[in-house]
């Protein structure tokens, strides 16, 4: 009987050590897998300093014929759609996957050119392999014959929504409406401000 009462005693130890811990292990392996460090024109920034806006992360290069543009003109009309205090209330971070093309100063000037809240950021092929596996994208050099520009980056297109306290809440297709983008964004800003 004694026997029983401590395997008992241990096994409800256990559950009850794992129900406290899990949150804290979920937390931490999510800061882990969506965590990085990039170069802007002003200097390095982390997800952390981010923290106290919502951003929306999205990875592409200036040369993009047509998805990168489409992506954050979307992202920018959600964005004008909400009230200008909602709208300051969130950050754009574009980071480039062709640091070879993409200087800081372009990137600068090219995100701002879609909104004043977009960031233009990039950092080393390793850093940026690193950060886009963690976060499930892709890209690829791809080689163009008898091109002036050489080559094209082929990459996924989402945006990486995360509400003021760094917490991953959405991936939106590039395809999404700016409405469904502004929804998405209404939400986080409204789950926030209620969380506060």
């Amino acid at each position: 009987m004694n026997k029983i009462f401590k395997i008992l005693v241990s096994i409800l130890v256990a559950v009850m050590l794992i129900v406290i811990i899990k949150p804290f292990v979920d937390e931490y392996n999510e800061h882990k897998q969506y965590d990085f460090i990039v170069n802007t024109i002003d200097g390095k920034v982390t997800k952390d300093s981010f923290k106290g806006k919502a951003l929306a992360v999205y990875f592409g290069y200036t040369f993009c014929p047509d998805v990168c543009p489409t992506s954050l003109s979307s992202l920018a009309q959600a964005l004008n759609e909400l009230p200008k205090e909602k709208s300051q209330e969130m950050i754009g971070l574009f980071i480039s996957v062709d640091p070879d093309r993409d200087t800081l100063k372009n990137l600068k000037a090219y995100s701002a050119y879609f909104h004043p809240n977009f960031i233009g950021a990039t950092s080393t092929k390793e850093n940026i392999d690193d950060i886009t596996s963690r976060y499930k994208s892709y890209y690829k050099k791809i080689e163009l014959k008898n091109s002036a520009m050489g080559y094209s980056v082929s990459h996924t297109s989402f945006i990486y929504l995360f509400d003021k306290e760094g917490r991953f809440r959405a991936k939106v297709d590039h395809f999404s409406d700016p409405s469904k983008i502004k929804e998405s964004l209404e939400d986080i800003l409204t789950e926030v401000k209620l969380s506060e």
